[in-house]
């Protein structure tokens, strides 16, 4: 499950935006492969103990290499990396890459970008991070390999000289399941092509979604391959990506759907419906609505009950929004 990543108290950026205005100045990043051995070795030992800490819910050992300034975000980290305990289990930890950031020279907190390019320039991969306050920093993406749900984890280390001993600290963690239903995120790149090429808009854009989440476990880092899975998500045409609120008639009512977004906090490739509700309150009322949005909306999208597992519900009136239930597809009539 994903947690949101945090460093020094501020949420990192969910996404790559080209209209997000960001700094590269007094800035540089260098990949694993151009580190130096003794560096590259301090951070593979760093990443490497803590991602073993979080497949085996060692607490203590997570928590004493926290950075000072993170002490009080300690309940949410502690909640992810118990929460993850399914995603991790039966895992063997491999550091998948490595990327060193300096940013020391920055002046002030500010959003910044990274370019993180091989030796020959062939490759370069993009992180961005907002507010980011002058400092050294590393991130780590590590794998549970062998998890049956292909845990995944990505860490963002800061060099702290403050301490006894100056050392790498832990500033941020974001853990994500790898694999749904035994399919990864390239097997699901290559369903949404196929849903794509069948004329099957909506599963095809929910399936590339998955795909981007299977593939990485933050969202902060852009590659050429992302950009790729990107640029194929934007051109299904008639998606969903604008189709929201979408109005369904079902007979003499019309259901409005606001969002509809992958939801895997189940472990299976459920959506999650944010529709509004008439305002009924009792929970039998309020079930009874659910299943009558979530069934208009199989009629109008019938590709997506053959592609996904269920349908979450969540209601919205007067702008709260209410979680009502899960069903497989099923039992939606």
């Amino acid at each position: 499950m994903p947690w949101k990543m945090r460093l020094f108290g501020n949420v990192l950026v969910a996404a790559i935006l080209a209209s997000v205005p960001v700094t590269s100045q007094a800035t540089s990043c260098i990949t694993q492969s151009e580190l130096p051995a003794q560096e590259r070795s301090a951070l593979i030992a760093t990443g490497g103990m803590l991602a073993q800490a979080v497949v085996q819910q060692n607490y203590s050992a997570i928590q004493s290499a926290l950075l000072p300034a993170e002490s009080a975000e300690w309940d949410g980290i502690r909640g992810a990396v118990e929460a993850s305990a399914p995603l991790m289990k039966g895992g063997q930890v491999q550091v998948r890459n490595i990327y060193l950031l300096d940013a020391s020279n920055l002046l002030a907190p500010q959003d910044t970008q990274f370019f993180c390019s091989n030796s020959s320039g062939s490759l370069t991969v993009t992180i961005t991070m907002r507010s980011l306050p002058s400092g050294k920093y590393a991130v780590v993406l590590a794998d549970a390999a062998g998890s049956a749900l292909g845990g995944q984890m990505g860490l963002i280390l800061a060099w702290d000289p403050t301490g006894a001993t100056a050392a790498w600290k832990l500033a941020g963690l974001s853990l994500r399941q790898g694999t749904i239903d035994g399919h990864d995120g390239v097997w699901y790149w290559t369903h949404a092509r196929e849903l794509a090429r069948a004329d099957q808009p909506w599963s095809a854009w929910f399936s590339y979604e998955a795909a981007r989440s299977l593939l990485i476990p933050v969202d902060f880092i852009s590659s050429p391959n992302l950009e790729k899975l990107g640029q194929e998500e934007a051109s299904v045409r008639d998606s969903p990506q604008d189709a929201f609120p979408y109005s369904i008639p079902d007979g003499p009512r019309t259901w409005k759907i606001d969002a509809i977004r992958l939801d895997a906090s189940l472990h299976q490739a459920d959506l999650g419906v944010t529709y509004e509700s008439t305002g009924v309150t009792d929970p039998a009322a309020l079930k009874t609505e659910a299943v009558a949005v979530l069934s208009a909306l199989l009629k109008s999208q019938p590709g997506l009950r053959q592609n996904f597992h269920g349908l979450w519900a969540y209601a919205v009136n007067n702008g709260k929004r209410t979680p009502v239930m899960e069903l497989p597809m099923a039992q939606i009539p």
